[in-house]
C-alpha cells in the first residue's frame, strides 16, 4: 500500500527536485493537515503559506516556485492537482478490499448473468431476472437492479442505488448512494373530459456511457420512448434531476441541485454550475458554461459563459447585475431631481401668478 519516491514518480510522471532521506508515502492529505509520511500538493497560490509550513514528507509542485520549505521532498509536475489524483486513486484502490462473491443475504434471480468469482454483491442487494453484471463490478448493500438491466465491467454502485428495468450502464461507472437510474419521467396529460391528469407511460430506458460518475440522490428519468443518455466521461454531482429523453454529451459536468427538463440536448464539455435550471426541448452547445443559478429558457450557443435568468452571455449579464445594484442610488437621485423640478415649477407658477396680478 505504501509508495516509494520512485513509485510516486512513476504514477505522476513528475521530476524530482531535491534529494531527501528515502521515505515511504503512506497516505494523502492537505498541506495544512499533512503529517510525516504523507503526500500533498500545491495547486492554488492562495495556499502558499500552508505550503511553506507543511509537515508533509512530499509535495507535488508546479514549475518555478519562488520559495520552498525545508526538509520536504518536491516533485515538479505540470498539473499538481491531476497528478495528486493519481496518488489518491492508488490509495483508494488499496483501501478497497474488493473480494468477489455474492452475500447470502443478497437476492439474485437464477436467470441473472453474474460470475460470482469476479463480481461482488453485498447484503440486501436485489438483482432481478435477466439482469447482467460485468466482471469487476461491485454492487453495494441494498442496491436494486431491475429486470434485464445491464451493468458493465468495473462499475461501483454504492449502497441503495436503484437501476431500474432495461437500463444500461457502461464500464467504469460510479454511482453514489441513493441515486435512481431509470425512474419514470414526469409525464402527465390533462383529460379535459374528466378534468384529471392521466399518466403517460414511460417505456424508454436510460443509457449511461463509460467512465461516468453520478452523485448521491441524483435522479435520471427513463425516456418516454427511446433513450435518456449520459455521455462518456460526464460527471454529475449530488441532488441533480435529469428529465426524460435528455441527452448529455461527453465529459460534461453538472453540479449539485441543477435540474434539466425533458428532451433537452446538452453538448460535449459543457459546465453546468450549482442550482441551474434548464427548460425542456432546448439545445446547449458544446463547451458552454452556465454560472451558478443560471436559468435557461432558450437555446444557447456553445463556447462561451452564461449567467442570469433568463440566461445571457456572461459579460452582458454582469453589466445587468451591476446596473441593478445601482438602482437604489439611481432612484434616490431621481427623487431628488423630482423634488427640485417640483420646486422650480412652483417658483415658475408663482412668478406667472405675480405677473398676472401686476
Amino acid at each position: 500500500m505504501n509508495l516509494s519516491i520512485t513509485e510516486v514518480l512513476g504514477l505522476t510522471g513528475g521530476k524530482l527536485l531535491n534529494t531527501t532521506p528515502e521515505v515511504e508515502i503512506s497516505g494523502v492529505a492537505t498541506l495544512a493537515e499533512a503529517t510525516p509520511g504523507e503526500v500533498s500538493f500545491l495547486g492554488n497560490e492562495k495556499y502558499f503559506k500552508d505550503f511553506l509550513a507543511t509537515k508533509a514528507s512530499l509535495v507535488l509542485v508546479p514549475p518555478s516556485l519562488p520559495e520552498y520549505p525545508e526538509n520536504v521532498c518536491f516533485i515538479e509536475v505540470d498539473n499538481p492537482s491531476l497528478a495528486f489524483n493519481a496518488l489518491v486513486e492508488h490509495f483508494m484502490k488499496a483501501a478497497n478490499d474488493f473480494e468477489p462473491g455474492i452475500s447470502p443475504q443478497a437476492i439474485v434471480d437464477p436467470t441473472a448473468i453474474i460470475d460470482a468469482t469476479k463480481v461482488r454483491v453485498a447484503a440486501g442487494a436485489i438483482i432481478e431476472a435477466g439482469a447482467s453484471i460485468g466482471d469487476g463490478s461491485d454492487i453495494g448493500a441494498g442496491c436494486y437492479i431491475g429486470k434485464s438491466a445491464v451493468i458493465g465491467k468495473d462499475c461501483k454502485l454504492y449502497p441503495r442505488v436503484v437501476v431500474r428495468e432495461r437500463c444500461i450502464l457502461g464500464n467504469n461507472v460510479v454511482i453514489q448512494p441513493g441515486a435512481v437510474i431509470g425512474s419514470d419521467g414526469f409525464g402527465f396529460l390533462l383529460n379535459k373530459e374528466t378534468g384529471r391528469y392521466e399518466t403517460v407511460d414511460q417505456v424508454g430506458i436510460v443509457v449511461i456511457e463509460d467512465n461516468v460518475d453520478i452523485g448521491a440522490n441524483t435522479t435520471i428519468d427513463r425516456a418516454r420512448f427511446g433513450r435518456t443518455v449520459i455521455g462518456e466521461g460526464s460527471k454529475i454531482d449530488n441532488l441533480v434531476q435529469i428529465g426524460h429523453n435528455v441527452t448529455i454529451g461527453k465529459h460534461t459536468v453538472i453540479v449539485s441541485q441543477s435540474g434539466i427538463a425533458g428532451s433537452t440536448h446538452v453538448g460535449d464539455y459543457v459546465t453546468i454550475a450549482a442550482q441551474c435550471g434548464i427548460a425542456g426541448h432546448l439545445t446547449i452547445g458544446d463547451k458552454a458554461i452556465l454560472a451558478a443559478r443560471t436559468g435557461v429558457m432558450s437555446d444557447l450557443e456553445g463556447g462561451q459563459p452564461y449567467w442570469g435568468a433568463p440566461a445571457s452571455p456572461f459579460a452582458e449579464a454582469r453589466k445587468q447585475f451591476v446596473a441593478i445594484r445601482k438602482l437604489p442610488e439611481a432612484f434616490k437621485e431621481l427623487r431628488q431631481l423630482k423634488k427640485q423640478a417640483d420646486e422650480i415649477r412652483k417658483m415658475i407658477e408663482e412668478a406667472i401668478g405675480a405677473t398676472g396680478e401686476a
